[in-house]
């Protein structure tokens, strides 16, 4: 209530019906206020070590107390209580490297209790009516990886219903995909011609176990990984030569969560770790990836063309994503050797070399 206040008394009402996800990046000077909020946030949460943070917390069964997986530090700083119809949990700090992520978290062995039931029908609702929409917007992005797919393989990991597939399938890939959701890889099969979906893990299935792949693709699925150091160890492994992984996932360091905070879209009830450009870089060196690449996301409106902002604000917005945090969402290409900066990273994409 008291941001809404300032912000009325700031702004008045001339950003009222721009939609709050867009209102962050065209009001005047708000990148900097909420630069200078998080600033005060972090210097005003406490540091506490991991024995006095479990003694606050309760623990279910399905969950576990973590140590940062980045870089391994045990203390924490809690900083977020997010939750809404029934569900909630907390999101600390590491304070050493600054990576987000939930604690208690989910056992790995317990994963599956967050997708056993109703996954799919969530996956194919509202939630989907724009999924393709943003993966072609993306896959734009990274031009021009994903034009042409013929004799080149692919691992959807976490493919859901199969909306990605069907477009990987359309561009010519050999496409796979895995998820975790029985019910879900079976409308996957259904509404695929060639490309084929798995329930499971990669190594539960010979023809993805057996790698050579050219691309593996992430769409919202590195929030979802317990694991995420042996995930991208396997995954780097899965690859072929000259390979490519791409990423999309929520931007830990998105000026709509200095804004929202416990509020951010990207607190989400199935969501364990939370992302910026600098936490990415960390797993993927530590995994054995040679370099990565960045995508500004401006929204999906923004980039289809049917925003209604005006063309002064478009621009306002582009660049104070630009200046900042690089959107919402993060879009992620990591290049497996130099034989992929090589083939891939020229053009507009400026490639960030990781063990160097």
């Amino acid at each position: 209530m008291a941001r809404r206040l300032l912000g009325r008394l700031a702004y008045g009402s001339r950003y009222d019906r721009i939609p709050s996800s867009q209102r962050v990046y065209v009001r005047p000077g708000e990148r900097l206020i909420r630069e200078a909020q998080w600033r005060r946030l972090i210097r005003r949460a406490p540091v506490m070590s991991l024995a006095e943070y479990q003694r606050l917390r309760p623990l279910k069964d399905i969950e576990e107390f973590l140590s940062c997986m980045m870089c391994g530090e045990s203390r924490q700083q809690p900083l977020f209580e997010p939750g809404a119809n029934g569900w909630s949990y907390h999101v600390v700090r590491c304070p050493a490297c600054g990576f987000l992520y939930r604690n208690p978290g989910i056992r790995p062995e317990r994963l599956g209790d967050l997708y056993a039931s109703g996954y799919n029908t969530f996956l194919t609702g509202r939630y989907a009516a724009n999924r393709q929409r943003r993966y072609e917007l993306t896959m734009e992005a990274f031009s021009p990886v994903f034009d042409e797919g013929k004799e080149r393989r692919l691992l959807d990991f976490g493919s859901g219903v199969g909306l990605f597939l069907e477009l990987a399938e359309r561009r010519g890939f050999d496409a796979f995909g895995v998820d975790l959701s029985p019910e879900s890889v079976v409308q996957a099969n259904e509404r695929l011609d060639s490309a084929r979906a798995f329930y499971g893990a990669p190594e539960d299935v010979p023809e993805i176990a057996a790698g050579g792949f050219d691309v593996i693709t992430l769409w919202s699925v590195l929030a979802h990984l317990p694991r995420p150091l042996e995930d991208f160890g396997r995954f780097r492994s899965l690859l072929a030569p000259g390979g490519l992984l791409l990423i999309l996932t929520v931007n830990a360091h998105s000026t709509q969560l200095k804004a929202y905070g416990s509020g951010w879209s990207g607190f989400t009830k199935n969501h364990l770790m939370f992302y910026s450009s600098v936490t990415v870089r960390t797993l993927l060196r530590r995994t054995g990836f040679a370099g990565v690449a960045f995508a500004p996301h401006y929204g999906d409106t923004v980039e289809a063309g049917t925003t209604r902002l005006s063309g002064p604000m478009v621009s306002r917005l582009r660049r104070n994503v630009e200046l900042s945090d690089g959107g919402n969402m993060m879009r992620v290409l990591a290049f497996a050797d130099e034989e992929a900066i090589g083939r891939w990273g020229g053009g507009p994409l400026t490639v960030h070399r990781l063990n160097g």
